[in-house]
């Protein structure tokens, strides 16, 4: 997966005239650390995991990115998460830079206890490169507001009350309102935006939306509740489909009950692998990295993809669909909604006072409708894709911030000074 984030950096360095010794700066991370975690189970027997921190880049601003629970976790994977989570703040104009980290451990097998264990270890050999003005995590895959939960009482013991080392909280911690459905409603935002160019709304679509967790429910959720038609979905127990358009509500609830879509009623069950290729005039990725690959790209069926996801589309896929006409909205324009409403907490935090959540959405419609134009309006002036169009965006905001911190801005190639 780094290489296919180091390949679209690269598509926009030269669109750019980068030197190498520029690209070489903005891509190599400020700081990579490993930790070996070693606890105990319930049973006491010694349980050992591998924790991971990649810091990328601090020009912007202190370094934000969720914290990934799974056993793929590695460096590599740390690495490119926290790169994309760089080009992706700057896309939004949000004061960050991007860090990402997590465990090569499957919270499936863990007890709640030992995941606690697991959890507050990491955080205790973790603390001195993390910080409200340093590196401030978020919820990411498997992890969720409980264990942000955790990770702010554990930071506190060493350095005080400390609301805003970690987003992603529960409300009655210091979260902030509309956070949970931050990503899918900036997903829906960006959505909208797109269809805006031919005078289209949410009611005109059909969407299919592959990985049901928390973005893709709330973006099926918000989309059907202004009128759009959701006709495939999928998450780990496989797809379900309905041309006529699911129940959104109705499946929430079976969700609630059974945990999957598996055996909705209201739908006809597919391979959960073919709600990708199922025709619809939209597609949404929202689960995980490389979905879309050469080997479907050719397959699929819809007009434009929105990438819920962190990486769902790889280099090939994404020549391939170009080629073919499809629009894909990246993913470090297209998710951004929830880092940006991290960034809104944070602010809540050192301001110790909570927005309401109409202020919240409203702040969050703006920065993804201005992020939204910023990239489209740069796409059309160059002829770019978006995808290539929003990192060329993000790599001209790191960069000039990077200089004038250096005061060398007289250096920067003319490209980054248009």
């Amino acid at each position: 997966m780094l290489d296919a984030t180091n390949l679209f950096f690269s598509r926009a360095a030269d669109h750019l005239e980068l030197p190498d010794s520029l690209r070489t700066i903005l891509q190599t991370p400020r700081r990579v650390v490993r930790v070996e975690i070693v606890t105990e189970s319930d049973d006491g027997k010694l349980l050992h995991h591998l924790g991971f921190r990649v810091q990328h880049n601090t020009a912007r601003g202190p370094m934000k990115g969720g914290l990934r629970f799974h056993p793929s976790m590695d460096e590599d994977h740390a690495a490119s998460l926290a790169s994309l989570m760089t080009w992706k703040t700057a896309v939004v104009d949000i004061p960050y830079g991007g860090a990402k980290g997590g465990i090569n451990c499957d919270p499936s097998k863990l007890s709640s206890t030992e995941l606690y264990r697991i959890t507050t270890r990491f955080v205790e050999l973790m603390k001195e490169v993390l910080g409200p003005t340093i590196d401030i995590p978020a919820p990411d895959v498997n992890t969720n507001a409980q264990i942000m939960g955790w990770i702010m009482d554990e930071y506190s013991k060493y350095y005080g009350f400390s609301p805003g080392i970690v987003t992603g909280k529960p409300v009655d911690l210091f979260g902030s309102l509309g956070r949970e459905e931050a990503t899918g409603r900036g997903v829906m935002y960006s959505l909208e935006e797109y269809l805006k160019t031919d005078g289209r709304k949410l009611a005109d679509i059909s969407v299919a939306i592959q990985g049901f967790g928390n973005v893709g429910s709330n973006a099926a959720r918000l989309i059907a509740e202004q009128g759009g038609r959701i006709v495939a979905v999928s998450d780990i127990s496989g797809g379900i489909a309905n041309a006529n358009g699911i129940d959104i509500p109705a499946l929430l609830a079976w969700i609630a009950d059974h945990g999957v879509v598996e055996g909705f009623p209201g739908a006809d069950a597919i391979d959960g692998a073919d709600v990708l290729t199922y025709k619809a005039d939209i597609l949404i990725p929202a689960a995980m990295e490389e979905a879309i690959t050469a080997e479907n790209a050719d397959d699929i069926q819809a007009e434009a993809i929105v990438e819920a996801a962190n990486g769902p589309t790889t280099p090939e896929a994404h020549d391939r669909l170009h080629s073919r006409g499809i629009t894909v909205i990246p993913d470090i324009l297209a998710n951004a909604g929830g880092v940006t409403v991290s960034y809104f907490e944070w602010s809540q935090n050192i301001q110790q006072f909570r927005w309401e959540v109409e202020r919240v959405n409203q702040e969050l419609e703006l920065v993804m409708r201005r992020a939204y134009t910023k990239v489209a309006e740069l796409a059309q002036e160059t002829g770019l894709d978006l995808r290539t169009a929003a990192f060329v965006l993000a790599i001209k905001r790191v960069a000039r911030a990077a200089a004038s911190r250096q005061s060398v801005d007289h250096l920067l190639p003319k490209g980054l000074l248009d």
